[in-house]
């Protein structure tokens, strides 16, 4: 089973792939840990794209695409879950030249409330779970599964997370006209419980 989970910034995509993971075994593929990863690693690629993360940008569309389909291509031949990419028509075009997706689940929120989530989100440095401080966040600033320390990513401010809404609009929504000009398109109201939305993708997966 192919399938991709889109929509803007802190919908929630990232959640319910790692959900999706746990209920069917396949890996969880997420461009966006993949590229804080050679970021963090210090690598050659991440010293180029740290840039355009920082300002909340894509980053060149060519040298991710590369990257994530080598990946796909290594590590993923009996199917996967895609976080966050394709984010441009032209990664949908490419990732369409060397696979078939099952489906794509539009995970959709308003622009005020991706505001909200993405300042009130909380990471822990340990283990990588993510809180909300209007919702689950720990009072002790400590991740309630391995005792970590709850920090706020540096692309989590309100200033960036507007220019992130901004290129989602203009680079990362047409991706869903793609992929519904396809048949491949599910829309999933975004602002409910992540039970809720789970439950909603896997009814329809079957």
């Amino acid at each position: 089973m192919k399938i991709a989970l889109m929509g803007p910034p802190a919908c929630g995509k990232g959640t319910q792939a790692r959900r999706l993971r746990e209920k069917y075994g396949l890996p969880h593929i997420s461009s966006g840990d993949i590229l804080r990863d050679e970021v963090a690693r210090g690598t050659d690629f991440g010293i180029q794209v740290k840039q355009y993360m920082d300002r909340g940008e894509i980053g060149p569309a060519t040298l991710i695409t590369e990257m994530v389909l080598a990946h796909l291509h290594s590590h993923c031949p009996g199917g996967f879950i895609l976080d966050g990419f394709p984010r441009t028509v032209f990664q949908a075009w490419e990732l369409m030249k060397e696979h078939d997706l099952d489906a794509v689940y539009l995970v959709d929120v308003s622009e005020d409330e991706v505001l909200r989530r993405i300042t009130g989100r909380r990471t822990c440095q340990g283990c990588g779970n993510i809180y909300s401080i209007h919702r689950d966040a720990p009072a002790s600033g400590l991740c309630a599964s391995c005792g970590g320390k709850l920090v706020q990513r540096d692309d989590d401010n309100e200033e960036t997370a507007r220019n992130r809404l901004a290129v989602y609009t203009r680079e990362t929504a047409p991706v869903a006209g793609f992929y519904r000009d396809r048949g491949l398109l599910k829309s999933i109201p975004g602002a409910r419980s992540p039970e809720e939305i789970f439950a909603d993708i896997t009814a329809q997966l079957g």
